[in-house]
């Protein structure tokens, strides 16, 4: 076994990894960017190493200081984690230590989709009919769509790479120009390849994949599958293991097939063969890709089967033979995971960004967490929005969803957005409950945050937290709040909510409350277990609650909100007879495509940014002319930040 490893990765990953590393006894060697010199995995390392800035094509991508740094720690292996190198042949080359995963001659071989679905073809594994080679140009797509029966709807995809990243879905020809050059910009930016292929586009249908170990001496398991269905952009929510509906006959089949291409691939240590299912024919399996690495969702492998895939991969990567056959792989229980993301479901996902104030994570039976942040974290645009995986094993599956909505209610993050709330009304679905999962699932839910009185008791408790703090505090003259000669007076206080909407008017007089013009209240609060006990009308709550600048952020079972004190009064804004296009998020420009003094219809492409792996493109309200272009490609822009003005609408 080894003696030390460098982690080539950061976040969630890197710490779980090196809790193997130090289980095992085998010294952790930390890898990090300027922008995560405070980050949980340098904290938790033996030895840290700077490579470089915040951007990861300084830092985590750059395969010439990470053999630096392996070289200057002595490190004997190098560990990519998911992400980054992972999957680049070229790092497993180049690296001077023994990489802890396939060999590149594999990873060249299963890191291109068109070379792999061809090995695939050639092991006897079906695939998914379309057009692929290399070299592919879009007039030959374009041809092939035209031409061939039911080749509508058709999903285009980076031919490099993984993650969801340059995949697009197109339902008609008309849409197939512009599908094409998103991908492959997207797959130049992200994969620095723009190589693209087309496939039939599967729907509805499941995503089922098979995790598998191999050895350097012949030797091969499968360890049954997983169901990942439940995805937003071509990105994985929540997965489950087992999956509800495979039965032992077809993930035998699965097994074998993902197997069999191991073996064609001269694949050695742990990976994943993601299979696309139709919906109600489990016997039409068909290939997407190998993933060749450890898979985000594997702890849900792990806690089924008993097994660490992280020790695993060290294991075989230290040349020692597979410890186990096929009939020793047992499954007991069920276990599911759900992502914790920095982003918001109710505006299409965007991902968000900003400083963790206040984090409170799960604990208890059956109860997993691997988190890579803590309280204080940046949470920066430079890197993935996954913070922490929160994971649930039981006896069956009602059970295992039984404690992972308690753990994500008893979850807490507070700062920047997260889709906690979300994954509790996701878990909560009907169809989700029944087990009748398809990959376009999420995309039919409502993403808005739920009906109800929440909102009006959140504004409560910010308000009873911030009254408890000015009395708190030194100055006598707050601690007189409401004060007058002849008795006290109600305090009335104008709360706006962090991201718009209009300013919440909650008065208070002792104990009574009014919201608005709604029903008085009788509301008290008191710290209690690090966060605010709030009894409202009799029923007590623990809410957590932080000051983050002017903010006052409160959270309740998943939920968070965020108001800070409102002026009385405001001034109308300025008219514009145009529209100024602000940037959703803090993001980086990719595209730009109009000129001052373009004329644009409504629905035209004016600038498409990219902020956490995800790209969006903003678009023209109206027609008009573009009286003032504020960035140029290549820039990096703030939340709110002015893009485009738009003016001279037609009439």
């Amino acid at each position: 076994m080894f003696h030390s490893v460098l982690v080539a990765n950061r976040g969630e990953i890197a710490v779980r990894i090196m809790r193997t590393l130090g289980r095992l006894g085998i010294r952790a060697i930390a890898v990090f960017s300027e922008a995560d010199a405070g980050a949980p995995h340098v904290r938790l390392a033996d030895e840290a190493i700077l490579l470089g800035p915040a951007p990861a094509a300084q830092s985590y991508l750059d395969v010439e200081r990470i053999a630096a740094a392996v070289q200057r720690s002595g490190a004997q292996a190098v560990h990519p984690g998911y992400g980054f190198l992972a999957e680049s042949a070229h790092a497993a080359h180049a690296i001077p230590a023994t990489w802890i995963g396939p060999p590149a001659s594999a990873l060249e071989l299963l890191g291109d989709k068109v070379a792999a679905k061809r090995l695939a073809a050639r092991a006897g594994v079906p695939v998914v009919p379309g057009i692929e080679r290399p070299g592919l140009g879009d007039d030959e797509i374009l041809a092939w769509a035209r031409d061939e029966p039911g080749a509508l709807p058709l999903m285009v995809k980076a031919a490099a790479g993984g993650g969801g990243r340059g995949m697009r879905v197109v339902r008609s020809l008309d849409e197939l120009p512009g599908a094409l050059r998103a991908a492959r910009r997207e797959a130049r930016a992200a994969f620095g390849d723009d190589a693209v292929l087309a496939e039939r586009h599967v729907e509805p249908a499941r995503h089922v994949e098979i995790q598998f170990l191999t050895d350097a001496h012949g030797a091969a398991v499968h360890l049954g599958e997983r169901e990942c269905s439940l995805q937003r952009r071509h990105q994985k929510l929540v997965e489950e293991c087992p999956s509800p509906v495979v039965s032992a006959a077809a993930r035998t089949r699965m097994g074998q097939a993902a197997i069999a291409l191991a073996r064609a691939a001269g694949y050695v240590g742990a990976g994943t063969c993601e299979f696309l299912v139709p919906a109600g024919d489990l016997q039409s399996f068909m290939f997407l890709e190998v993933n060749a690495r450890l898979q985000v969702e594997h702890p849900v492998t792990e806690l089924v089967y008993g097994l660490d895939l992280v020790e695993a991969q060290l294991r075989i990567a230290a040349g020692e033979p597979l410890w186990l056959a096929q009939d020793d792989v047992v499954a007991r229980g069920h276990a599911i995971e759900a992502r914790i993301c920095a982003e918001e479901p109710e505006r299409d996902f965007l991902p968000g960004s900003g400083r963790i104030v206040a984090l409170r994570e799960p604990s208890g039976p059956g109860i997993r967490v691997d988190s890579g942040v803590r309280e204080g974290s940046e949470v920066t645009t430079h890197y993935d929005s996954l913070l922490a995986k929160v994971v649930a094993h039981a006896p069956d599956r009602d059970a295992a969803l039984r404690r992972l909505d308690g753990a994500l209610a008893a979850t807490v993050v507070l700062g920047p957005p997260v889709n906690t709330s979300f994954l509790r009304r996701l878990l909560a679905d009907d169809a989700v409950r029944a087990g009748e999962l398809d990959t376009g699932l999420v995309g039919r839910l409502p993403a808005g945050a739920p009906a109800g009185g929440e909102d009006e008791h959140a504004a409560i408790a910010a308000v009873l937290a911030r009254r408890l703090e000015d009395v708190a505090g030194n100055d006598p003259w707050e601690r007189l709040r409401g004060w007058r000669i002849d008795g006290t007076a109600p305090e009335r206080w104008r709360m706006a909510p962090e991201r718009g909407g209009e300013p919440v008017e909650v008065a208070v007089d002792g104990d009574a409350v009014r919201v608005g013009g709604g029903r008085g209240r009788v509301a008290t609060a008191e710290p209690d277990a690090g966060g605010l006990a709030v009894t409202i009308d009799g029923v007590r709550r623990l809410w957590s609650c932080a000051r983050d600048g002017d903010l006052v952020r409160v959270g309740l079972d998943g939920r968070a909100w965020a108001f800070r004190d409102a002026p009385r009064s405001r001034r109308a804004d300025a008219r514009h007879d145009g529209a100024a296009l602000e940037a959703p998020m803090p993001a980086s420009v990719l595209d730009v495509r109009v000129r001052a003094g373009d004329s644009v219809r409504a629905g035209d492409v004016l600038v498409v940014l990219e902020s956490m792996k995800m790209e969006l493109e903003v678009v023209a309200p109206e027609a008009g002319t573009v009286e003032r272009l504020a960035v140029a490609e290549g820039d990096r822009v703030s939340g709110g930040q002015v893009l485009v003005a738009i003016g001279g609408q037609a009439r």
